[in-house]
């Protein structure tokens, strides 16, 4: 009996688990940075970028032996993913083109 009695206790003390305490902050959403790479595949920029620059093009701006030398989205895209540098270098190239090719 007195162990029923403490379990309505317990109950009674403990704020219900959907209910939120009147002092407790209600979280706000932190403004996003709108990073214009999300969801963009490395591989497709390559391809754009070998699409408008051609091998020779992108070779002359991005000083990287994978693009001069029996280029091959397979080589570049395995030299890309594991050299940060050259990786950063294409993406800054990607971005360029894709703000030049918005203005008309």
């Amino acid at each position: 009996m007195t162990f029923q009695i403490l379990k309505i206790r317990k109950r009674a003390l403990m704020p219900k688990v959907d209910e939120k305490p009147e002092n407790e902050k209600v979280e706000t959403r932190k403004p996003e940075i709108k990073d214009p790479l999300h969801g963009v595949k490395l591989a497709d920029m390559l391809q754009d970028l070998v699409a408008h620059y051609g091998w020779e093009g992108l070779a002359q701006r991005v000083d990287i032996r994978c693009f001069k030398f029996d280029p091959s989205i397979k080589s570049s895209l395995h030299f890309l993913r594991r050299t940060p540098w050259a990786r950063a270098k294409v993406e800054m190239l990607y971005l360029k083109l894709k703000t030049t090719r918005k203005k008309p």
